[in-house]
């Protein structure tokens, strides 16, 4: 077996015990996924997955990130290719190089999905490789492993996906005509049309007021049609928007000074100074926005994006070259957080890539103000240590009830269910020490645990 029935749980024996009754109440909840990056295509075609190079390789940065560190040629993985020319070669790369998964949370992920989905119990290796790609490549083309079956084997109650206010979601539109039960929305991600350093940002925002017949020269007309989208986007199940600015910061100018910033910014111009400028008073148009029409708002800042300027130039955006940096929320989000801080129909979900925030900033931010709620380890911190680090050092101060239990943020479908069973695996764990410290009582635990699985997140992102 690749997988122990007690990993992440506590080495002591009877802290063990409480984490294995816990984990036993909460393992076959459903799962709610309410923010990530699969492709609502998959749900709307319903066909099957091409091979396994193409689902587990190239489309997961933390897999080529970490083979690209060790010399491996990103062309050799087929990464920026439409297609995959020799799918079997860039999976045997993948498996001769899968020891440098060793101790990191993508190695537990794909050996559950290995052991879980397909009945790999031997451990993947240059000796393995081709017996891993015939197996998965044969179950990939039966029913069961096709998209939709999949959804529903793994549990998911929603799945939300991540996209461009210009896109037409003609695929979610494809999903809901096509009378599938199967619930796949939307989420609002506007950073091409509101981040003056976005390649094509000009031409996005003539194309937003083309798609809308708002006149987007203007800054009233650019807001309208802003909202337009959101509407649109509503319309067809979106609960939520998303932000990844490179920081938090937030500001509150006049509508003559943002006029006037937009004015510089829409076509082309602007210092660096400015162009933040812009991007913070856009977060605050965007809560503004949110406490008229009720999308909760995400804020993922502090990503150093495109780090590596020939891996960015050659393959493109978000290529497995982003480096986390440090991030001010104090007083950054203080502008945002004058006008709305006290809303309690506004809900805005932080998220961190620097841990040094947690418990200096974040965790007494959430746990004053009625708005803002504090959204699970992201991205560099999705790991089992990184989700202890959190429930640590947020807990004391910003309690449980101020937190939006997991999501995944993954492009790699396959990955979802044990992505979120670590997660459970690390809340029980958690939870077990409270109880065997004397601070929790046994039925508070089993409480908590099903709320950080599924309550929170339901009410959080209202699902």
């Amino acid at each position: 077996m690749l997988l122990h029935e007690d990993r992440l749980f506590p080495a002591e024996p009877a802290v063990r015990q409480i984490a294995r009754s816990l984990y036993a109440s909460v393992k076959d909840l459903p799962i709610i996924s309410p923010h990530g990056h699969t492709q609502a295509a998959w749900f709307a075609d319903n066909e099957p997955f091409p091979d396994p190079a193409t689902l587990f390789v190239q489309p997961d940065h933390y897999v080529y990130r970490m083979l690209y560190s060790q010399g491996v040629s990103m062309d050799d993985l087929g990464i920026g290719q439409r297609y995959i020319e020799d799918p079997r070669k860039v999976w045997r790369i993948f498996a001769s190089h899968y020891y440098l998964f060793r101790g990191t949370p993508t190695r537990m992920w794909l050996d559950f999905a290995f052991q879980e989905l397909f009945g790999l119990t031997e451990r993947l290796s240059a000796k393995t490789a081709d017996h891993y790609f015939d197996t998965i490549s044969a179950k990939l083309l039966r029913p069961e492993f096709l998209p939709r079956a999949l959804f529903d084997r793994f549990k998911i109650h929603v799945l939300a996906t991540t996209d461009s206010p210009l896109d037409t979601l003609s695929d979610h539109q494809a999903i809901r005509a096509s009378g599938w039960k199967g619930r796949i929305v939307p989420t609002f991600r506007p950073d091409s049309v509101v981040d003056p350093d976005f390649p094509g940002f000009v031409e996005r925002i003539a194309a937003l007021g083309q798609m809308t017949s708002h006149d987007t020269a203007s800054w009233s007309g650019y807001l309208k049609a802003l909202r337009q989208r959101r509407s649109f986007f509503k319309d067809l199940g979106a609960t939520a928007t998303d932000h990844g600015h490179p920081t938090a910061q937030t500001a509150n100018l006049s509508h003559a000074e943002a006029e006037q910033l937009f004015s510089k910014v829409r076509t082309g111009g602007g210092t660096a100074a400015e162009r933040e400028l812009f991007r913070a008073q856009m977060l605050t148009e965007m809560a503004r926005m949110s406490l008229d029409d009720g999308l909760v708002m995400q804020i993922h800042p502090g990503s150093f994006r495109n780090h590596n300027k020939q891996i960015h130039e050659k393959f493109g955006r978000d290529t497995g070259a982003d480096i986390p940096q440090q991030t001010d929320y104090v007083h950054a989000l203080k502008p945002m957080l004058d006008l709305f801080g006290n809303e309690t129909s506004l809900t805005i979900i932080l998220f961190t890539l620097d841990e040094t925030t947690y418990s200096r900033e974040l965790a007494p931010l959430a746990g004053h103000y009625p708005c803002l709620r504090l959204g699970p380890p992201w991205w560099f911190h999705d790991s089992p240590e990184g989700m202890m680090r959190f429930r640590e050092q947020a807990t004391e101060t910003a309690g449980f009830y101020n937190t939006v239990g997991f999501n995944d943020d993954t492009r790699a479908f396959l990955s979802i269910p044990a992505r979120h069973d670590v997660a459970r695996r690390i809340d029980c764990a958690f939870l077990a020490r409270l109880v065997a410290e004397h601070r929790l009582e046994h039925d508070e635990a089993f409480e908590i645990v099903s709320d950080l699985t599924c309550g929170l997140v339901r009410r959080a992102y209202k699902l």
